[in-house]
C-alpha cells in the first residue's frame, strides 16, 4: 500500500514540455530553401541567408523557444540537408 501512495505522489511530479504551437504557415520563409534538402550541408555557404537561422545536428542541444521567424536547417550524420522548417 505504501508503494502505491509512493507511485502516486511520484507522478504528481513529472515535468512535461509544453506543447509547441502548431506550425500553420511558412512564417519564416523556410519554402524558399526546399531545392536544398537532400543536399550536402555546405550548400548552405553558398545561400544567401536573411534572418534568423538555425543549423541542427544529430546530437546538438537545441532551445526550446519557439521564432516563427527563424528557419532551421536540419543536418544528418552523413551531413546531408534532411529537412528545413520555421522555429
Amino acid at each position: 500500500m505504501k508503494r502505491i501512495i509512493a507511485l502516486i505522489a511520484l507522478a504528481g511530479c513529472t515535468v512535461t514540455q509544453p506543447p509547441l504551437p502548431p506550425q500553420l504557415e511558412d512564417t519564416c520563409g523556410a519554402k524558399e530553401f526546399t531545392d536544398l534538402i537532400g543536399q550536402d550541408a555546405t550548400a548552405l555557404e553558398t545561400t544567401l541567408l536573411l534572418g534568423p537561422v538555425r543549423v541542427i545536428r544529430p546530437g546538438d542541444m537545441v532551445t526550446m523557444d519557439f521564432r516563427p521567424d527563424r528557419v532551421n536547417f536540419k543536418i544528418d550524420e552523413n551531413e546531408t540537408i534532411q529537412a528545413i522548417d520555421c522555429g
